[in-house]
C-alpha cells in the first residue's frame, strides 16, 4: 500500500522540482491535497518549496521528525489519508471539530508509536479498523460525535495503557469485546453513549479501578441485569446507565449505593431501591425487561407493552400504602411551598412605563432596567403568586434568576405560542428566552418531565435549552441566542431591514448538511429517537458561523401543557389540485404568499391524518426547506388563478423539462459553475418529498448521499 504513496510522492518530486522536502514533507502535502476546503488558510504555509515541514502550522518535530500534527476547529473539510501512517514517529493527531469524513484509513496503525488520536466533531463513517490494537502505546482515543458504526474490534483490548476512550453519539452496535474491563485496566475515562451496544454489561467492567468522573453507558441497548461488580468501581466515579433495556434489581453495593434515581431512568425493567418500582416478590431479578426501551412508562394509545402491564399488575401497593403515600406528600408539598414563600428570591419591582421602543424594558426601583417580560398590563409578573427558581439543565449555566430578570431585554418575535426575548445579562452573555402562555398550573411535573428530556439534546447542529423558569402565571424557556437570524429572514429578507445580502451557494449547502445533521441525531442518536415534526426555515437558526441549529422541538407540546395555544399536529390547508395541470405552464406568474398557514406547506401529506408522528415527516419537511433554498420560493405558489404547493411545482418544471435557470433562484447566478452540485442536491431532494413516506429515504442516507456526491464533484474539479 505504502508502494503506491510512495510512486505519488516521486511523481511530486518530478514534476514540482523540490527535491530538498523529505519523505515525512511529502506525506504531510499528500494530507494537504486530501483537504477540499481550508476556509482559515490553516495549510497556507505547507508548501512543497520548503525543504522544512517542521516549520509548518500545526506540525511539532523532535529531532527533526513529525511527533505531533494538531490541527482542530479550522473547519477543514476533506478525507483523512493513508500517507499520515508513514510518519514513523507520530505520537499525537488532533483533528477535533473539523469537517473530515471517509474511513479511518488502515495505513494510520503503521504510525505504531501513536499516543493521542482525537478526531471528535467530525463525520468520520465506517467501522474501526480491525487491528487496532496495534497502537500499544495508545493512551487517548476520543472519536465522539462522528458516524462510526459496526462492532468494536476484539483487539482493542491490547491497547494495555489506554487512559481516556471516548466512543459517544456513534452508531456502534454489537456487544463489548471480552476482556474489556481486564485488558483496560488503566482507563481514566469511558464514555459509550448515545450507541446502540447490545448484550450484557460485562461483569469485568469493575475491575477498571481508576476510573474518574462519570462512566457512561447512557442510551444504548443494553440488557439484563446490572453486574453487582460495578459496585467495585471507585466510589466517586458516577455510574450512568440511563436509557437501555436493563432489568432486575439494582445492585446496592459500593459505587452503586446511595446514587439516586436519575442514574437509572429509562431502564422500564429495573427495579428496588434506589428507584419507586419494588421488585415483584414472585420474580426476583427478573422483572421482564420492555421491548420498547426508549418508550416512557406512559405509552402513548396503540403502544402500550404486555409485558409492561403485567408488570405493573404485578408490583401493584397496597389501598393501605398508597394513603399512607397520598397522605405524606400532601404535607411534604406543603411544607415545601411555606419554604419558598418565605426564601424565594425577591423579583425586580418594575414600573409600567416601557422604553422608546416598546420592548417592555422596565425600570426598577434603583434605575436599572428590569426584564419583566411585560408586553401590556395582563401579562406583569405578580409579586404575590406563587413563584419557582431557575432550573439549569447544563453545567454551564452560571446565572440565576436574579440576573434573568434584571436584564435588558428586546423582543424578537411573537407567535401564537409566546413572545421571544434576547437577553443581555450582565456580563455580556445573550440568550434567547421564550415566554409560554399562563395557566397549567396543576402540569408541572408533565412540564418538567418534557422540558429535561428537551434540555438532555446536545448536538451542534440544535439549540440548546439551558435552563427553564415554571410558576403559576410564567413559563420560560432559555436558550442559546443565535445572532443571524433564522433561515426565513436570510433567504428573503424582512419587513424593515436597510440591506440584505444573499446567501451563496456554498453558504446554503453548509446549512443543508448541518440541518440534515440535527435531524440525523434527533431521529437516530436522541434517547428517544424523537421525530420534530415541525421543521421549517422560522425554526432554523444560524449561528455567528452561519452554521444551522434547529429550534423549536417539543415547543408545542410544552405550551400545551403551558397553557398558551399549541401548536397543530398538522394544520395544513390541502391546496386545491390545478385543474388540467398538464396544461398549464411552470413558467406563469409565480408570486410567494405569505400567510399564517405558511408553516403548515411543509408538513408531509400523511400528516393530514391522524397517525403516529414519523421520521418520514421530517424528511418531507427537510425537502420542501431545501427546495425553497435552491429554487428561492415560498412553498406555496400561484399560477395565475391556481394555487399550487412547491412540491408540485418544481414537478411540473420537471415535467415541462425547464432549465436549471428557470428554477434556481435568481441570487445563486453568480454561482452558475456549480450547476453539477445544485443538480446533485436536487435530486436528493426530490427522493425527499416522494408521496410515499416508504420510499423516502432516512436522513442518515440522505446525509451520506450529500457527502458522497458532493465529495465525487469535489474530487472531479480537484484533479
Amino acid at each position: 500500500m505504502f508502494c503506491l504513496v510512495v510512486v505519488v510522492l516521486a511523481l511530486l518530486d518530478f514534476h514540482g522540482g523540490v527535491s530538498g522536502l523529505n519523505s515525512e514533507g511529502y506525506a504531510l502535502i499528500s494530507f494537504k491535497q486530501s483537504i477540499y476546503e481550508d476556509p482559515e488558510g490553516s495549510l497556507s504555509n505547507w508548501n512543497s518549496s520548503d525543504d522544512n515541514p517542521c516549520s509548518w502550522n500545526g506540525v511539532t518535530c523532535k529531532q527533526q521528525r513529525v511527533v505531533s500534527v494538531s490541527i482542530p476547529k479550522k473547519k477543514l473539510y476533506g478525507f483523512l489519508p493513508s500517507s499520515l501512517g508513514s510518519l514513523s514517529d507520530l505520537r499525537h493527531v488532533n483533528l477535533r471539530n473539523n469537517k473530515f469524513f471517509g474511513v479511518l484509513p488502515v495505513e494510520l496503525l503503521e504510525a505504531q508509536g501513536l499516543q493521542s488520536l482525537v478526531l471528535y466533531g467530525n463525520s468520520f463513517s465506517g467501522s474501526l479498523p480491525k487491528d487496532i490494537g496495534k497502537l500499544k502505546y495508545l493512551q487517548t482515543l476520543a472519536l465522539s460525535d462522528n458516524f462510526f458504526n459496526g462492532s468494536l474490534p476484539s483487539s482493542i483490548v491490547q491497547c494495555k495503557i489506554l487512559k481516556t476512550l471516548d466512543f459517544s453519539k456513534n452508531n456502534f452496535t454489537g456487544s463489548l469485546p471480552d476482556g474489556f474491563g481486564t485488558g483496560l485496566v488503566t482507563l481514566e475515562k469511558l464514555d459509550l453513549s448515545f450507541n446502540k451496544f447490545v448484550g450484557t454489561i460485562p461483569s469485568d467492567l469493575g475491575n477498571l479501578s481508576s476510573l474518574q468522573g462519570t462512566v457512561d453507558l447512557s442510551h444504548n441497548l443494553f440488557s439484563g441485569l446490572i453486574p453487582a461488580s460495578l459496585g467495585n468501581l471507585p466510589e466517586k466515579v458516577y455510574i450512568d446507565l440511563t436509557f437501555n433495556n436493563l432489568s432486575g434489581p439494582i445492585p446496592q453495593t459500593g459505587a452503586l449505593i446511595n446514587r439516586g434515581p436519575t442514574a437509572f431512568l429509562g431502564n422500564p425493567g429495573l427495579c428496588g431501591p434506589p428507584l419507586r418500582n419494588p421488585c415483584s416478590s414472585d420474580a426476583p431479578g427478573a422483572s421482564s425487561p420492555s421491548s420498547h426501551p426508549f418508550l416512557p412508562n406512559n405509552y402513548p394509545p396503540g403502544m402500550s407493552d404486555d409485558n409492561e402491564g403485567k408488570y405493573e399488575r404485578g408490583r401493584g401497593l397496597s389501598k393501605g400504602a398508597v394513603i399512607a403515600i397520598i397522605v405524606s406528600d400532601i404535607i411534604g408539598i406543603c411544607l415545601v411551598g411555606l419554604l419558598f414563600s418565605f426564601f424565594y428570591l425577591r423579583i425586580c419591582p418594575c414600573s409600567k412605563n416601557k422604553d422608546d421602543h416598546g420592548y417592555g424594558l422596565e425600570k426598577g426601583s434603583k434605575g436599572k432596567e428590569c426584564f419583566c417580560f411585560r408586553k401590556d398590563e395582563s401579562e406583569t409578573l405578580s409579586d404575590n403568586v406563587e413563584q419557582y427558581d431557575l432550573v439549569p439543565l447544563d453545567t454551564q449555566v452560571a446565572f440565576d434568576l436574579d440576573e434573568l430578570l434584571k436584564a435588558s431585554a428586546f423582543v424578537l418575535g411573537k407567535s401564537g405560542i409566546g413572545i421571544v426575548y434576547k437577553v443581555v445579562l450582565e456580563d455580556g452573555l445573550s440568550l434567547a428566552v421564550r415566554r409560554l402562555g399562563e395557566g397549567g398550573s396543576q402540569r408541572f411535573k408533565e412540564f418538567q418531565t418534557e422540558v429535561e428530556a428537551i434540555g438532555k439534546l446536545r448536538h451542534p447542529n440544535i439549540v440548546t435549552l439551558r435552563a427553564y423558569y415554571w410558576s403559576v402565571d410564567e413559563k420560560l424557556l432559555i436558550y442559546d441566542y443565535m445572532p443571524n437570524g433564522s433561515l426565513a429572514t436570510a433567504l428573503h429578507g424582512k419587513a424593515g431591514m436597510t440591506s440584505f445580502t444573499p446567501l451563496s451557494w456554498s453558504a446554503r449547502l453548509k446549512i443543508i448538511k448541518g440541518i440534515a445533521k440535527g435531524l440525523v441525531y434527533l431521529h437516530e442518536f436522541s434517547p428517544k429517537k424523537y421525530v420534530h415534526g415541525d421543521l421549517k426555515p422560522s425554526n432554523i437558526l444560524l449561528d455567528q458561523n452561519m452554521e444551522a441549529h434547529i429550534s423549536d422541538f417539543g415547543l408545542g407540546r410544552l405550551a400545551n401543557i403551558a397553557g398558551g395555544s399549541p401548536t397543530e399536529q398538522s394544520n395544513r390547508i390541502p391546496s386545491e389540485k390545478p385543474q388540467e395541470r398538464h396544461q398549464k405552464s411552470a413558467s406563469s406568474e409565480a408570486n410567494p404568499i405569505y400567510s399564517s398557514n405558511l408553516g403548515s406547506y411543509y408538513q408531509a401529506p400523511e400528516a393530514l391524518k391522524v397517525v403516529k408522528p414519523s421520521q418520514k415527516w421530517d424528511v418531507y419537511s427537510y425537502g420542501v426547506v431545501l427546495l425553497e433554498m435552491i429554487t428561492g420560493r415560498s412553498p406555496v405558489v400561484h399560477l395565475g388563478t391556481t394555487e399550487m404547493d412547491l412540491v408540485q411545482w418544481i414537478q411540473l418544471c420537471i415535467e415541462e423539462k425547464k432549465p436549471l435557470s428557470d428554477v434556481l433562484d435568481p441570487y445563486l447566478a453568480p454561482d452558475a459553475d456549480k450547476e453539477e452540485e445544485i443538480i446533485a442536491v436536487l435530486k436528493i431532494t426530490m427522493a425527499c418529498v416522494h408521496s410515499s413516506p416508504e420510499k423516502r429515504p432516512t436522513m442518515r442516507h440522505v446525509l451520506d448521499a450529500l457527502d458522497r456526491s458532493i465529495t465525487s464533484l469535489d474530487q472531479k474539479t480537484t484533479y
